[in-house]
């Protein structure tokens, strides 16, 4: 059964594409149900609308992990790590580092 949150967030996101919260919802009701592929859309739709939401990119990492895109995993490791180092967020910014150093070289 999908996760209940999905489609009520989706009429959301269609009354409002702008907003993040919904997108970043959306994103992490989609990798509760395994379904990486649309978290990380999400996600990725999430980090356009604000490109300063450091959670996002962290999500973002762990869908592209579990799909197996790890250079795309890296880059948007990398890219985190700048935002919510510029944010203040020391746990977002610790998680990206602890994933990125946990991938293959």
């Amino acid at each position: 059964m999908p996760n209940p949150r999905i489609e009520p967030l989706k009429k959301v996101l269609a009354i409002d594409p702008h907003d993040d919260v919904a997108w970043f919802g959306l994103g992490k009701a989609y990798m509760e149900d395994g379904n990486f592929e649309e978290a990380a859309k999400s996600l990725q739709q999430c980090i356009t609308v604000k490109p300063t939401y450091s959670a996002a990119y962290f999500a973002l990492a762990q869908s592209l992990q579990k799909l197996g895109r790890l250079d795309e995993c890296r880059t948007i490791c990398a890219t985190g790590i700048d935002v919510s180092t510029k944010n203040g967020d020391a746990m977002v910014t610790k998680n990206l580092e602890l994933l990125k150093s946990s991938l293959p070289a």
